[in-house]
């Protein structure tokens, strides 16, 4: 950048990538300035700038510049950017010669560079300031004017004035000026520079003091050569005449060329240096290129020139290349026999240049020179002559280098040659034709000759073979220009067929010779069809060599590609040409084709990424020949082809490849996912083969000579063509599926028909494929197409059929559609409409069939096989485990073991069932699960192979690991009696082989387990009943009815909502009666819920006194075979004084087919009774269960088992104060009166077992006062007081002045006392301070057992003294609201309806009516802490922590449901003494304590107003009802307030009730005996050993039925269980109880997996 006056204020520049050059766009450069120093600069490199130099930068200062790179020619872009030129732009031409130089390009530029100087001080002290000045002079001495540019753009000037560099005598300029001299005045030109010393005080004064010369060209034509030159300064003086340059123009020059003896000259120290560079098309520095050129001038030289040309640079010869080119065929034309050879060797040498990467882009320039400017029209003698005698020598040469690279350029030989030819001809009209042809024939045949050599590998003539094959696809169309194409092809036919056919695999030959057909192949020759049917036969031969030897397989497969794609496109041509071509190719390689795509898609794929992608567009290139080449085939290519087989075994094996073939196909992986349309052209490729080929199959591989291999293969590609997932059109849109329908139509039809049709033709044969098409063909019908369906299903009879046949059944035919079944429905395959389908089918084929009974067996077996895996597939499909997946996978599980008979399957489904359950968290049902899978092992040392998620064992190893599972699951779920069991039989195990380190391990767990029965609590579980009615429910739940055990904490509307929640479409019923048939086969979901009671079967655990209620809980709700559901109603004319005359109980008992809990949370009812409870009954069991409860409170208490007395005292007063409904005395008016034992003298020892009752209980009361007294705190002595005189107010009414002996002599039984204890003494008297006499034996009709929901035989308004106790007070009048009227005699609100008992109410809503918000309860907000717990009417504050009980204080009708990680201590802690909404406190306290939460809720004092009303099993309770029992209790309408709570006996007083009068404690007995004897004992249960041949092992006990003998209290040793369990008969169990489906049984009980 310079100022207007010139001077240099700055720069900026822009540096570019060696190799990208600078990017399109605007780029700001930076301004850098550093004062007049800058004329100080010198050299600049900006590839090191800044940092050589010390400038200042501003960084306000910038220069922008925008770049756009333009592609093209000069002419081009002037044609395409015409406005970018109109703005005067400036064409900068390259600082050298363009990649192509092209002929009548003309450039003579001279390009000279000033760098630096050394000038003496000329007698100044100082240094000069020296200004260059360049002048350019023609041969007179004249200045050539415009000569000199100093810049792109600028116009060109005299001369040039470089920088002054400021007392500088070694100034450095690096400045550029180029001389743009036109050629015809190069010669005796020169350039002069003038230097001067510009002086600062004069500005306009510069005086010269020298200067300095250079010739342009020297005398012999040569321009000055490129490089640096040292110039002489001559010295001058300042007036000194420069403009005769005569004067100095014979001076040195140069120091370089100095005479030696001017030693003048060479010892001055001044000196000038210039850098020259020149760049013209028509000046030459090189001397030989100069002689060659002039060599008309001298022909003398010309030898010489000609040997010289080779070592001449590259670059001079591609810059004078037409002029070279003209100067070799003019010495050719004139001298052709002498220098002949000479020409032609230099002009190969020229041809060879061009193919070097430097020089190839000058191959357009001589092809111009052949079309436009060669005019040799005699040469092509001499250079066939030439070409034909090297090609003569190649045999017998030792060295083949040079003769080689004449072969490289025989391509360009050949256009001279036809382009002489052309030119010859039309100057001549022709002449010489026939011997011209006859010298190219013979110079053919001289190239065929030595193609023909069978040489080495390594032998210098293959190399020269190889050579001649690269350029040769070259040669075609020149030929062509001069002969017709078929003289053409056979010239190529005659030469590719002389190569040797013997191939070596190193050979580069072999990948030579595929090149040059590949060229062929591609070439313009081929694509005439004159041509190519003479062309074809040679190029399939050398293609079959290749290919049958696994040899160029990447060239092969671009060959045949190229063969097909030109057959495709000529299509509309002729037909005859086309079939002919096709039919050639077919018989050559169809067959090598198929080899070649099996055998390179059966070796595995390189490492590399490159050869890896090679690899695959090899199979793809194949692949998509072969299936052009099949397209391409018609009826008669077919049929030519199966004939053209000579013997059975080809044809055999050519089945075979091309079945295999087929099948790699249908491959998902051959083509991407995305080419369906790829995938759709080769299924109907494949389909269309297959339906010409089965022809084939028949007539030749049926009856006599039938091949099974064939034929399989056949059915084998089908079945996988059917099921490939491209073709299911279900899966696409409708639009998409229509165009696929129009245009290929449903290919599964097409080929399941041809499957059929195949089938049918198979006559006996089809034996050979019974059971082994069995699976395929089944995944063949259940696509989901019913045209497939209608025409494959009926296979399966015919299958049948042929079987029965042969073995007299179709067992393997059943086998293997359970087994493919399985299997295949879990993929997702097959749906109801199938199943129906199946089913219809079938049994429409077998109507007339002789064995149609057995095959309705397997249908029906197959049909429910079917429902239950469509079931487990639809379950399956939920995210989250319920209790439909578990019921499912039960009901699939129990299917396989016991019709069946399928162990592998049946283990299979044990393990997935355990997952479902660990994942549910239900440990004691995977425990159970597992057992299944344990009891098929046994203790031996027999290896079992690996299975699922077991290693390789034995079998001892696998039961020891099953057996540590199954105990740490029944540990976590807290069922740690079943797990002392097993480490009872692990620790004999490992005893029996002194293992002791493991034996101490395992006691030590089972002294675990025992601490933890004893020390953790329990929950205690809810059952519930529920029914599945209708046609939309699972096969496996329709229209039946289960026992489910609820989760902790879960109570009857919590239940019913995940039930609802599980089915969001089921409608709930409202009512406890059985539906009806409409509700049956109604098109909807129906659930029924209600609560039932468990009846325990271990009723002697429960009876003994003593046992801790830790052991008593579990007997109560294991193993539970029978449940109890209780419906109160009216019987007769209803006594509207005392309902209790005609309130009957109708007791329902449900049997499951399997005990609780088991391998399910739920199970199937087996077995229903219906049984009618009297009243006179009733109110026995009602008075025994408050006697029980008494006499628990009584025994805790007085063992000091409870921090307080509150819960006998509200229990006592409950009894006592009985001024609600009249107690006591409501019984005596209803049954003690003469009329009702007149009517009923059946009922005499009832009515005798209710008086001694109601003694007992008053016996049981004056005792509990008594032990009241002693413990009671002094602030509740009133209320005592009160009690005391209440008690002789009820002692009165009942008329007791004195207890019967009877009475006296009955004990309290103390049954949550030590064992220690009962064993020593039980007292026999009431009396606090205990007894002194016998026990007394229990009458008959007394319950046996706890009852977990006691209930008291009398009421009472609670008194203000138990309010002030419990922290509330309920009036009577909230009682009345849900309790019948008082005007009824009957009890109170502290007798609860059982927990079975409910209304039959309807109800039109779904699920059970809401009651008021202000008096719902939530029994999850029991489960709050009270903080977190709301306070309210309903929920008010909880009580103070001097009220809380703690459980192990009020036995087992009072265990709190608490965190069980809790310790005993905390847990008691937890225990609130409340009452509930709607129930008497005294009453709450004792009934319901048993379903409190770990922390209750307290009542505020509240009236209720709401209406009596009608609930239903399945509505939400009321917070008292709700505790009390799991269904509502009671229709309020008719008054009836209170029943009995279901008994948990077995042998209760109902028991007895239903059978009659007549019947007695002793058949009773009799009865219970033959129920357990009778009891069928669980499907797969853990202790079943119906093997004879297995030695005994221990039997656990609590899990089994127990046997007919009363067990011990406690589980025995495993040795004593032993000898009893080995002598049960299971298969006497089974047969004695008709419910009960006998299983298949196993082959051997132990597993083989």
């Amino acid at each position: 950048m310079r100022s207007q006056h010139g001077t240099l204020c700055g720069f900026s520049f822009l540096k570019s990538d060696s190799l990208t050059g600078l990017k399109t766009g605007r780029h700001r450069a930076l301004c850098w300035t550093g004062g007049l120093r800058i004329n100080c600069i010198g050299t600049f490199n900006p590839l090191t700038f800044p940092c050589c130099f010390f400038l200042q930068f501003n960084p306000f200062q910038s220069l922008s510049v925008a770049l756009q790179l333009l592609h093209g020619d000069i002419d081009q872009l002037r044609r395409e950017y015409l406005v970018l030129f109109k703005r005067g732009v400036s064409i900068t031409r390259k600082l050298g010669f363009s990649d192509v130089i092209m002929p009548g390009e003309m450039r003579n530029d001279l390009y000279i560079t000033l760098e630096r100087g050394e000038f003496e001080k000329g007698g100044k002290s100082v240094a000069r300031n020296v200004e260059v000045t360049v002048y350019v002079l023609d041969i007179d001495g004249q200045i050539l004017k415009s000569h000199v540019a100093a810049g792109s753009g600028e116009p060109g000037g005299d001369d040039y004035h470089s920088l002054v560099l400021y007392h500088n005598n070694t100034p450095r300029w690096a400045e550029h000026v180029k001389l743009p001299i036109p050629v015809d005045m190069f010669r005796g030109s020169h350039v002069r520079f003038e230097f001067r010393h510009c002086s600062t005080k004069d500005k306009g004064e510069k005086k010269l003091f020298g200067y300095s010369f250079v010739p342009l060209m020297q005398e012999d034509g040569r321009t000055l050569p490129d490089g640096t030159h040292e110039l002489i300064i001559h010295k001058c003086e300042e007036n000194a005449n420069l403009g005769e340059c005569s004067r100095y123009i014979k001076l040195p020059f140069s120091k370089t060329n100095l005479p030696a003896n001017n030693q003048t000259l060479k010892s001055t120290k001044e000196s000038f240096w210039i850098t020259s560079f020149l760049c013209s098309t028509k000046l030459t520095q090189n001397g030989d290129m100069l002689d060659l050129l002039k060599w008309r001038a001298h022909p003398e030289r010309i030898n010489d020139s000609l040997s010289k040309l080779k070592e001449i640079d590259g670059s001079e010869i591609v810059k004078f290349l037409q002029d070279t080119l003209d100067t070799l065929f003019g010495i050719l034309d004139e001298s052709s026999k002498r220098y002949g050879l000479k020409v032609f060797d230099s002009l190969v040498h020229i041809i060879n240049l061009l193919q070097d990467s430097k020089f190839q882009h000058f191959k357009p320039v001589m092809d111009t020179y052949i079309e436009s400017h060669f005019a040799g029209a005699l040469s092509y003698r001499d250079l066939i002559k030439v070409l034909k005698w090297y090609v003569d020598r190649i045999v017998e040469a030792e060295h083949q280098d040079h003769i080689q690279q004449v072969l490289k350029a025989s391509e360009y030989i050949f256009k001279y040659i036809i382009q002489s030819r052309r030119l010859y001809s039309l100057a001549t009209g022709g002449q010489n034709e026939d011997e011209f042809r006859i010298c190219v024939h013979e110079l053919f045949m001289s190239i065929r000759f030595f193609l023909s050599q069978e040489n080495k590998a390594a032998c210098p003539v293959t190399q020269t073979q190889a050579v001649f094959l690269r350029t040769f696809p070259a040669i075609y169309a020149e030929l062509l220009k001069i002969f017709t194409v078929r003289e053409v092809a056979g010239f190529v036919r005659e030469t590719l067929a002389s190569l040797p056919t013997t191939a070596q695999s190193e050979c580069p030959l072999e990948a030579v010779k595929l090149q040059c057909i590949a060229k062929t192949v591609e070439s313009q020759l081929y694509t005439n069809p004159e041509s190519r049917c003479v062309l074809v036969p040679v190029v399939l031969r050398l293609l079959q060599a290749h290919m049958q030897e696994q040899r160029e397989l990447v060239m092969c497969a671009r060959i045949l590609t190229s063969m097909l794609s030109l057959i495709k496109k000529e299509e509309t041509g002729t037909p005859p040409v086309m079939s002919e071509e096709v039919e050639l190719i077919v018989d050559s390689l169809l067959g090598v084709l198929l080899r070649t795509i099996l055998e390179i898609t059966n070796r595995p794929q390189p490492a590399g990424s490159s050869l890896r992608l090679q690899f695959q567009d090899v199979t793809g290139e194949f692949v998509g020949c072969l299936l052009a080449l099949l397209r391409e085939m018609s009826d008669r290519h077919y049929q030519q082809l199966l004939q053209s087989f000579t013997s059975k075994e080809d044809l055999r094996d050519f089945l075979l490849q091309i079945f295999t073939v087929f099948r790699i196909l249908i491959r998902p992986e051959m083509f991407p996912k995305d080419w369906t349309v790829m995938r759709l052209v080769t299924n109907n490729v494949i389909i269309t083969t297959v339906l010409y080929l089965s022809d084939a199959l028949r007539k030749n591989f049926l009856n006599d000579k039938f091949d099974y291999k064939v034929w399989d293969s056949y059915f084998y590609l089908s079945v996988i063509f059917i099921n490939q997932p491209c073709l299911q059109l279900e899966s696409f849109s409708p639009s998409k599926r229509k165009r696929i329908l129009e245009k290929y139509g449903d290919m599964r039809v097409m080929m399941g028909c041809e499957i059929f049709s195949m089938w049918q033709n198979l006559g006996e044969h089809k034996l050979n494929f019974i059971p082994a098409m069995i699976g395929p063909f089944l995944e063949v019908t259940l696509v989901p197409q019913p045209d497939l369906r209608n025409v494959m299903i009926p296979i399966f009879h015919d299958m049948m059929d042929w079987e029965q046949r042969r073995s007299g059944n179709f067992k393997q035919v059943e086998a293997k559609l359970i087994d493919k079944l399985d299997s295949l429905m879990s993929e997702g395959k097959g749906d109801e409409t199938y199943r129906e389908l199946f089913n219809s089918i079938l049994l429409k084929k077998i109507e007339r069939e002789t064995w149609r009974e057995s095959g309705i067996s397997l249908i029906a077996t197959v049909t429910r096989l079917m429902e239950r895996l469509l079931d487990y597939r639809d379950c399956m499909k939920l995210g989250e485990v319920d209790g439909k997946k578990i019921g499912c996978t039960v009901s699939l599980l129990n299917f396989y073991k016991t019709e069946l008979n399928k162990e592998e399957m049946y283990i299979r489904y044990i393990h997935k069932l355990y997952d479902l359950h660990l994942k549910a968290q239900n440990y004691t049902e995977a425990s159970y699960t597992l057992l299944l899978y344990d009891e098929l092992l046994e203790w031996s040392e027999r290896p079992l192979r690996e299975f699922l998620n077991y290693p390789m064992q034995s079998e001892w190893q696998r039961k020891e690991c099953l057996h540590l599972t199954i105990v740490q699951n029944f540990d976590r779920g807290k069922c740690w009696e079943n797990g002392i069991i097993l480490c009872r039989e692990l620790a004999d195990q490992y005893e029996s082989f002194y293992d002791y380190r493991n034996l101490s391990k395992m006691r030590m767990m089972e002294a675990s387990l025992y601490d933890k029965i004893m020390d953790q609590q329990r929950l205690e579980p809810e059952f519930f009943r529920v029914g599945f009615y209708g046609k939309k429910f699972p096969f496996f739940l329709r229209n039946k009815e289960f026992v489910c055990r609820g989760h902790d904490y879960e109570r009857l509307e919590a239940f019913q909502q995940r039930m609802l929640n599980e089915f969001p479409y089921a409608i709930a019923m409202q009512h406890v009666n059985q539906p009806d048939q409409t509700i049956y086969q109604a098109e909807a979901q129906y659930l029924q819920i209600y609560a039932v009671t468990p009846i325990p079967e271990s009723q002697d655990v429960l009876q003994r006194d003593g046992v801790p209620d830790n052991i008593k809980s579990f007997y109560k709700f294991n193993h539970i075979w029978r449940f109890r559901y209780d419906r109160p109603f009216h019987k007769g004319t209803k006594d509207k004084e005392n309902e209790f005359k005609s309130l009957w109980v109708e007791r329902t008992t449900l049997t499951l087919v399997q005990s609780l809990p088991g391998i399910s949370r739920w199970f199937e009812v087996d077995k229903r009774e219906l049984v009618e409870v009297s009243p006179l009954e009733n109110a026995i069991e009602v008075i025994e269960n408050k006697n029980l409860q008494l006499r628990t409170l009584i025994s805790q208490c007085q063992s000091r088992q409870m921090q307080n007395v509150n819960p006998l005292t509200m229990c006592l007063n409950g009894v006592v104060d009985a001024a609600v409904n009249g107690g006591l005395a409501r019984y005596q008016e209803a049954f003690f009166v003469k009329d009702y034992v007149m009517n009923h003298p059946e009922d005499g020892d009832k009515i005798t077992r209710l008086r001694e009752l109601m003694f007992e209980q008053a016996h049981i009361l004056e005792y509990g006062l008594a032990v009241h007294e002693k413990y009671v705190p002094q602030d509740m002595r009133p209320l005592h007081k009160k009690l005391v005189d209440q008690f002789h107010l009820m002692k009165s009414s009942l008329g007791i002045q004195e207890f019967p002996a009877y009475v006296r002599a009955s004990p309290v039984h103390f049954t949550n006392g030590s064992p220690r204890t009962c064993r020593n003494s039980v007292p026999n008297i009431i009396s606090p301070e205990g007894g002194r006499g016998g026990v007394a034996r229990r009458s008959p009709l007394s319950y046996p057992a706890a009852n977990r929901y006691s209930s008291s035989s009398l009421s009472s308004q609670a008194s203000n003294e138990v309010s002030n106790i419990t922290g509330q007070s309920e009036s009577s009048d909230e009682v009345f609201n849900m309790q019948p009227s008082p005007s009824t005699s009957s009890l109170s609100s502290n007798h609860s309806a059982s927990p079975n008992v409910t209304s039959s109410a309807p109800s039109s809503a779904r699920g059970s009516p809401q009651l008021a918000d202000k008096h719902k309860h939530c029994r999850d907000n029991t489960c709050l802490s009270p903080r977190d717990r709301p306070v309210s009417a309903v929920f008010p504050n909880p009580l103070d922590p001097a009220q809380r009980a703690s459980s192990h204080q009020m036995g087992d009708a009072t265990l709190p449901r608490s965190d069980p990680n809790l310790s005993a201590p905390d847990k008691g802690k937890n225990i609130l003494i409340s009452s509930h909404l709607f129930l008497a406190p005294q009453y709450v306290s004792l009934q319901n304590m048993r379903s409190q939460s770990p922390v209750l809720t307290s009542r505020s004092p509240q009236k209720n107003t709401l209406p009596p009303f009608t609930p239903s099993p399945t509505e939400c309770p009321s917070a008292g009802l709700v505790s009390a029992s799991p269904v509502l209790s009671g229709s309020y309408s008719s008054g009836i307030s209170s029943l009995s709570r279901c008994s948990v006996s077995d042998a209760s007083a109902t028991e007895y009730g239903t059978l009659g009068a007549d019947h007695g404690p002793a058949s009773a007995a009799a009865l219970r005996e033959v129920r357990r004897e009778n009891k069928t004992p669980p499907p797969y249960s853990v202790y079943e050993r119906n093997n004879p041949c297995r030695r005994p092992v221990p039997l656990p006990h609590s899990l089994s039925v127990p046997p007919a003998a009363d067990p011990p209290a406690l589980p025995p040793k495993p040795h004593q269980l032993r000898t009893s369990s080995m002598k049960l008969d299971s298969s006497a169990s089974l047969s004695s109880d008709p419910r009960v489906t006998r299983p298949r049984p196993l082959p051997r009980k132990v597993s083989q997996l």
